[in-house]
């Protein structure tokens, strides 16, 4: 193997791990409905894909050209999942299952948030369901603030595909949800 191959499979492997990476983005923007990124990311993703198959295609007799291929598949499939989980795109739901509904609300909505509080009952009788839409970098911090008033309380993390803007919930909108 002459360093030709070698700079090939590395450019190989850097186009692929940047096209996947992006194709990960661009699944996670789809649900967000933020079409023209996607749609410029899917053609830069589709580019960088023709140019780095066509590489592996015109050197087949490489095998370390098609190795560089798949490791850029898998390692771009986890770079993008990294990235994703960093920038945090997109709206959540936050379900919280609790005997002390009250309280919890009252904290939430005390940090900002929108409740709406649903009476249910479960295994051991009543509970409370609380539902919060919030920015996904957000949802984790609503469960912390949840757990602080009641320690055992079971939630649930939904991602929002669709949602209406305007004065649902019990709280004032907040200049977050009004996209």
């Amino acid at each position: 193997m002459n360093w030709d191959v070698i700079l090939l499979a590395a450019l190989v492997f850097a186009a692929r791990l940047f096209d996947v990476a992006l194709g990960t983005l661009r699944h996670a923007l789809v649900v967000g409905g933020h079409r023209g990124l996607v749609w410029v990311i899917a053609f830069l993703e589709s580019l960088v894909w023709v140019f780095a198959i066509s590489r592996v295609i015109t050197n087949i007799s490489e095998p370390a050209v098609a190795i560089a291929f798949a490791l850029g598949f898998a390692s771009g499939t986890f770079v993008g999942m990294t990235v994703e989980r960093f920038i945090k795109l997109g709206e959540q739901v936050v379900r919280i299952f609790t005997t002390q509904g009250d309280e919890v609300a009252r904290r939430l909505r005390e940090r900002g948030h929108r409740v709406t509080q649903f009476e249910g009952r479960g295994r051991d009788g009543r509970v409370d369901l609380l539902f919060i839409q919030v920015a996904r970098r957000k949802a984790t911090q609503a469960v912390k603030d949840a757990r602080q008033v009641d320690a055992c309380c079971f939630y649930v993390i939904d991602d929002v595909r669709a949602a209406a803007v305007g004065r649902q919930g019990s709280g004032p909108a907040t200049p977050d949800m009004q996209k």
